[in-house]
């Protein structure tokens, strides 16, 4: 797990572009880059859908390891009414070098944007009260749903807790 002072350095040290286009599937995609003002929103949505947020980055070896899964689910699950979202916490300046050819890599296909605030202390406890800061980190909300995970989640994982809450 990355602790929350080392979070905090990354954005401190972090700066970067307004988003970045890639390719996926044959078709252009834009990585968007938000100010945690500006992804807020996606915490709180008052839909029919079940939201996945998961905070990763790609020097995080956990982070890395949990992805498969969370496409596997996404792939799965995609007429459900559940909304994958992965919030990449690089440094905004690697976007291009590092971001961009491991989603190629990966073959990702749910939505991905980078969180580009540099004051990590002020934003993560908006996120979850008790969020240390490590990733990987999930959120998981909707139908009157609210979970927080600090912690690896595997495909059962999803499963066992957004199930039931589709059908």
């Amino acid at each position: 797990m990355i602790s929350k002072k080392f979070v905090s350095f990354v954005f401190y040290m972090a700066f970067g572009l307004l988003s970045v286009t890639y390719v996926s599937a044959g078709e252009p995609k834009k990585i968007p880059m938000y100010t945690f003002s500006e992804f807020e929103h996606w915490l709180t949505k008052d839909t029919d859908s079940v939201y996945v947020i998961n905070f990763w980055a790609t020097w995080c070896a956990p982070c890395v390891k949990e992805i498969p899964d969370f496409e596997k689910f996404n792939a799965q699950y995609k007429d459900q009414n559940i909304k994958v979202l992965f919030v990449s916490l690089d440094f905004p300046n690697q976007i291009e070098s590092r971001v961009v050819p491991f989603i190629e890599r990966m073959n990702m296909q749910a939505e991905v944007i980078v969180l580009n605030e540099p004051n990590a202390n002020k934003w993560i406890p908006v996120v979850n009260d008790d969020w240390s800061g490590a990733i990987p980190a999930t959120v998981i909300y909707g139908r009157g749903f609210y979970a927080f995970f600090e912690e690896e989640l595997t495909f059962q994982d999803l499963e066992e807790t957004i199930l039931p809450l589709i059908q």
